[in-house]
This record gives C-alpha cells, structure tokens and sequence, in this order.
C-alpha cells in the first residue's frame, strides 16, 4: 500500500509514461493483431486497458473516462492520445479529491474490503500486466516494443552484447 498520494503519483506518471510510449509504438494494423480466434485482439487489449482507469471511480474519485464504446474505430495515435488524456484526469482527481489518510479507507471490491491505497497498487499492476500481454502481440504484428523495465533483445544487439538465450 502506498504512504501517500504523492509517492503513488511519482510511481504512477513513471509507469504512465511507458504505457504511452508502447502505445505509441502501435500501428492502425497491429490492433487487429490477435493470439487466436478467440482472444483479444492487440487494439482491444489497448482500450481495455485505457477504458479500465475509470474503475477508479467505484472509489469514489470523480473523473472523465476514456469515452463510449469499444475502441474499434479508434486509430493507433488516438489510443495513445486517450490514454494520455485519462492518466491525466485520473491524477488531477486523486490529487484534488484525497487526502493521504484516504488510501487506508475501505471499499467493498467484489465481496472483498480492499483499501484505496491496494486498489492503487492494483491499478498499476494491471496496467503492467497487459503492457506485458500487448509486447508479444506487437511481436506477433512485426513491431519492435519499447523497453520498459530493461532493454530488449534489439537493444542489446544494437549495442554489441551477446543476447541471452
């Protein structure tokens, strides 16, 4: 759980910022780009994971979300624009609307008591997790994903060190 708001928005605007870059690395062709038939396609695991910042709002926060629909008639550089434009909301509200004292309150979660400061936790982890789901598929597309927690097998050939296998 976090201390404070300000310790939550310093990790946040840090992860928010590579979020946006792989959303930026997106083409208008990769987001029909899918794992199986079954299974989300890259541009629909983009706007899930845009759309999902609204959840923070059944923690009382106040804020615009990312719009009406699916993103299916978005192109590639309008996710990355919307996503911008939620983060950004998204803090505004938390910084306007809490205190620090507030991410100990409890929310009732799908049955469970969760504090506002783990459901931040979890907000961030979410965003981690499908920034993770969307790299394979950008892999798939022929696009090369930005490093985000370290460099990638490209970076590390660029720059003359033997990859790991």
């Amino acid at each position: 759980m976090f201390a404070s708001i300000a310790n939550f928005v310093e990790e946040w605007e840090r992860e928010a910022k590579m979020t946006a870059g792989l959303l930026d690395s997106l083409t208008d062709e990769s987001l029909k780009r899918r794992i199986s038939d079954d299974r989300r396609t890259l541009g629909d695991l983009a706007w899930h994971l845009i759309a999902s910042i609204q959840f923070m709002s059944a923690l009382g926060l106040s804020f615009d979300g990312a719009g009406d629909g699916d993103g299916t008639n978005k192109s590639a550089p309008e996710f990355a624009k919307a996503y911008r434009s939620i983060s950004d909301r998204f803090i505004e509200a938390l910084q306007a609307q809490w205190k620090d004292a507030n991410l100990a309150d409890k929310i009732e979660i799908a049955g469970e008591a969760w504090k506002n400061g783990d459901s931040l936790r979890f907000a961030l982890m979410h965003q981690a997790h499908h920034r993770g789901q969307m790299t394979v598929l950008m892999r798939q597309a022929g696009l090369r994903p930005p490093g985000l927690y370290g460099p990638t097998y490209e970076t590390w050939v660029e720059q003359g060190m033997a990859p790991r296998a």
